[in-house]
């Protein structure tokens, strides 16, 4: 029996078919897991965690600790982790999506989702209290999806636990692998375990690519559904532009290569061609766990992309070693590419210092292909962390004087605004509004800039025309700046007739219950 919770002298858990069991204490210690069934999501990360750990989810807490390693920032601000593999399902065709989780986190997910363009429903398995500790919750998690699972619709199910049920030990590992040939995929995305929502990406892809690859170690599978190639192909491993792959493909091919499935895929049968291929491209270098699974099925990792002049030549050198392509075809590949490269380069020059900083994992890419284009950039923050597949990027930036902050917090970034003073600031949301405060140029990177083609000849000119139309207007920013000058700025913020009730004894008695709060949390992570 796998054990999840211990409450009133007895202890809940489900046999190795997901049937509730319950049993009389064993005598184990008592485990107060209360705080994070009645806090939810306000719990804590500590508290949260220590009841995951509690529940028997500490293999999956360390795992991912391994794939997604913290530190010096624990948790940079982000939005909650779970969208990014709520996305992922999202986009895929015939998958259907089940999150189980607090009703305000699953509103607030769903609601992200449509907003960023979701055509589907997003099913959602409710629990209280009760149906939590008493193992309810696992059982109408399993009738929701054989309820669900009809072949003629879908190719697989997702089901995914927010950070209540995880922390609560709900076992989606005990869920069926397959219910009338549909498959059923059990992931954990809790808040406490997965740094950022780029990062939650890769859990889900990291968990199909495991799921295709013992079909494929079982049998014959699906073919793509335009056929097999012909060609040795590359898969590329990151979102990017629709026309980036398309790009990617033409630089291969003199080579003999082309360019295999992107994942995360869009439809399931892409993921048998996508662990079919030659070598694997980690564009976005943080995929830990899908790295592992085409580890396992024998294809080498290629870091870094074909970005600027010098990151598509080193990347053409190190996928043709990948495949041992003679060095004439390696040679043929640079030669076709890098002259537009460069020429398209020269023809959008930028001029400026900017500061850079983002959550999408290819703000290194983007910082290199700044700075072949002529502009100045000093820092560079991501809040993913570093990998060895992010480590070419990294050295090239350092070397042109760049400082590159791993797990970047949105302090770090505004300390890099506030003490650069750049000409342009591209940043997420909150940077975007601390620079524009400062009348400093800005532009939301997730938008503005990732919207855009990177790779070879179609990325050296993408970013010239928006990033210097930002640039230039510094005058129009000084302008603002000047026009609302004396309105005020947080509890003052405004026009006033008369001097604003800022209440500070109310502001002392909210600091005092914090910093008790926290008193509270250090205390119980020490016991």
């Amino acid at each position: 029996m796998t054990a999840d919770t211990d409450i009133q002298g007895y202890d809940v858990g489900y046999d190795a078919a997901g049937n509730v069991q319950i049993t009389a204490d064993d005598g184990r210690p008592n485990v107060d897991e209360t705080t994070a069934l009645q806090g939810g999501c306000t719990a804590g990360a500590t508290t949260m965690k220590a009841a995951a750990v509690a529940a028997g989810q500490s293999e999956m807490l360390d795992q991912f600790a391994r794939d997604y390693p913290q530190g010096p920032h624990d948790q940079p601000q982000s939005m909650c982790p779970a969208f990014g593999s709520l996305r992922v399902g999202l986009r895929m065709k015939r998958v259907a999506t089940v999150l189980s989780g607090s009703a305000c986190c699953v509103y607030g997910l769903t609601f992200v989702s449509h907003f960023y363009g979701a055509r589907r429903s997003v099913g959602y398995v409710p629990f209280n209290s009760e149906t939590l500790v008493t193992g309810k919750l696992f059982e109408d998690i399993r009738a929701s999806v054989h309820d669900m699972a009809d072949p003629d619709k879908y190719d697989a199910i997702v089901v995914t636990n927010l950070c209540v049920p995880t922390a609560s030990g709900v076992p989606l590992r005990l869920l069926p692998k397959e219910i009338n040939g549909v498959r059923i995929v059990g992931i954990d995305v809790p808040g406490f375990g997965i740094p950022t929502h780029a990062e939650a990406k890769d859990v889900l892809a990291g968990a199909m690519l495991s799921y295709a690859r013992e079909e494929i170690n079982a049998g014959p599978v699906q073919a793509p559904v335009g056929g097999k190639s012909d060609r040795p192909t590359v898969a590329l491993l990151g979102e990017m532009f629709p026309a980036d792959p398309m790009m990617i493909g033409a630089m291969l091919a003199p080579m003999g290569l082309a360019a295999g499935p992107t994942v995360p895929t869009r439809e399931w049968r892409e993921l048998y061609a996508a662990l079919d291929c030659g070598a694997v491209a980690a564009i976005h270098p943080f995929y830990t766990a899908s790295i592992r699974e085409f580890q396992a099925a024998g294809r080498p990792i290629v870091g870094s992309a074909p970005v600027g002049h010098d990151g598509t030549a080193a990347w053409l050198a190190g996928i043709g070693d990948a495949f041992n392509i003679k060095p004439d075809q390696i040679a043929a590949a640079q030669n076709a590419f890098l002259p537009a490269i460069k020429s398209a380069l020269a023809g959008a020059q930028i001029n400026g210092t900017i500061t850079l900083s983002g959550y999408e994992g290819s703000e290194l890419l983007v910082a290199r292909l700044l700075i072949e284009s002529g502009a100045q950039v000093p820092y560079v923050g991501t809040a993913c962390p570093k990998t060895p597949w992010s480590a070419d990027d990294a050295a090239w930036l350092e070397a042109k004087g760049v400082t590159v902050k791993f797990r970047a917090s949105l302090e770090d970034d505004l300390a890099a605004v506030d003490a650069i003073k750049p000409d342009l600031a591209i940043g997420t949301t909150p940077v975007v509004q601390h620079a524009k405060e400062r009348a400093i140029p800005s532009l939301y990177f997730t938008n503005l800039i990732s919207a855009r083609p990177l790779m070879g000849p179609a990325g050296a000119g993408s970013l010239a025309q928006v990033v210097n139309a930002a640039i230039n207007g510094a005058e129009k920013m000084n302008k603002m700046k000047a026009f609302f000058e004396g309105v005020g700025a947080g509890d003052t913020a405004g026009v006033w007739s008369g001097s604003p009730n800022l209440r500070p004894d109310f502001r002392a008695a909210h600091q005092k219950k914090i910093d008790k709060a926290a008193r509270v949390a250090k205390a119980q992570e020490m016991i």
